[in-house]
Formats: structure tokens, sequence, C-alpha cells
């Protein structure tokens, strides 16, 4: 069981149902999925950037990226309907805990200049995105060799019905947002 989980279970979820009132610990709001999204637009051009992407993808989040490929043809990217334009992860239990503590922990502290994300970052049914401008803060990329520097989207998918209960949720797992 992931440190993350424990404390979930042991410490947030009375947290929570103190803050909002739920009166039912399954009313609680949790953690469904993280969405690991690189979009490669230099593919078009040379294919091994797709690769080398989805390699990256791999190494950081432990699962096999999925290459993701263009759904409509827009003339003005030179893009064509199926080409490879990226590639994504989807993280759900043990490994997702595990990719929250990495990135709370090990890679946000490595970022440049780093002040907090936004609070106000979330899409109004209790998800939370967020982009990183250098996949090269993850250590399992650092230490292999990355060709290019490369961002990431990352989306938190929780079960939250308002943002405020989606923020709450995170910065109980020390999530850091910027100081008001």
């Amino acid at each position: 069981m992931s440190r993350l989980y424990q404390e979930y279970n042991e410490v947030i979820v009375t947290k929570l149902q103190e803050e909002f009132g739920y009166k039912n610990r399954f009313q609680v709001p949790r953690l469904e999925k993280i969405v690991l999204n690189m979009g490669v637009g230099e593919a078009l051009a040379d294919s091994k950037h797709i690769k080398q992407a989805s390699e990256e993808l791999s190494w950081i989040s432990g699962q096999k990226a999925v290459v993701t490929t263009a759904r409509k043809s827009i003339a003005g990217f030179k893009l064509r309907a199926g080409n490879k334009i990226g590639a994504k992860v989807t993280l759900r239990g043990s490994r997702m805990y595990e990719f929250l503590d990495r990135l709370i922990n090990i890679a946000l502290p490595r970022v440049r200049d780093f002040r907090g994300f936004s609070t106000r970052a979330c899409d109004g049914s209790g998800n939370y995105s967020f982009g990183i401008k250098e996949q090269i803060i993850f250590p399992e990329v650092a230490t292999r060799e990355a060709d290019t520097i490369r961002g990431l989207d990352v989306t938190f998918v929780t079960t939250a019905k308002k943002d405020e209960e989606c923020v709450f949720l995170l910065k109980m797992f020390n999530f850091p947002f910027a100081k008001a």
C-alpha cells in the first residue's frame, strides 16, 4: 500500500468529513486517476521524436505510454487524420499514488523559480490540470539521455463535485499551491 493512500484513508478522509460535513465516508472526494499527456508536434517531421517521447513518458510513469493520433486533418499545421502526434498515460491505483508522491516530493522541488500552482486551475467539476515545461525535472529522465526538452500536461481527476473540494483534497496531500 502506498504511503499517500494510507494517509488518505487514515487522516485525510476524516479531515474532509469535518470540513464539508459529509455523513458517509463514501461521499468524501477521492483521487480517481492521473492522466499524463505529452504533445509532440515535431513528430510530423521526424517519427523518432514520438518514440523518444513515449519512452520518456513510460520512464516517468512506470507504465507503458499510448501513442495518440490526430482525429482531424488541419491544413494549416500540415496535419492529416491518423498522424501520430503525442503520447499519454493514465495512472490509477497504487501507481497513481506513487507518482503523486514522487511529483510532490522529488520532481516539483527541482523546478526553477517555482512558487506554487494556482488554486484556480480547476475545470468546474473538481478536476485539476497543470503543465510542466521540462520533463527533465523527473530524475528518471534526467539520468537517462533526453534528446530535447519537452513539456507535459498533468490532470488530476477526482470525484469532487466542486472546485473547493478538489483544492482542499490536494492541499491535504501537501500539493504545492501558491500563497494568495
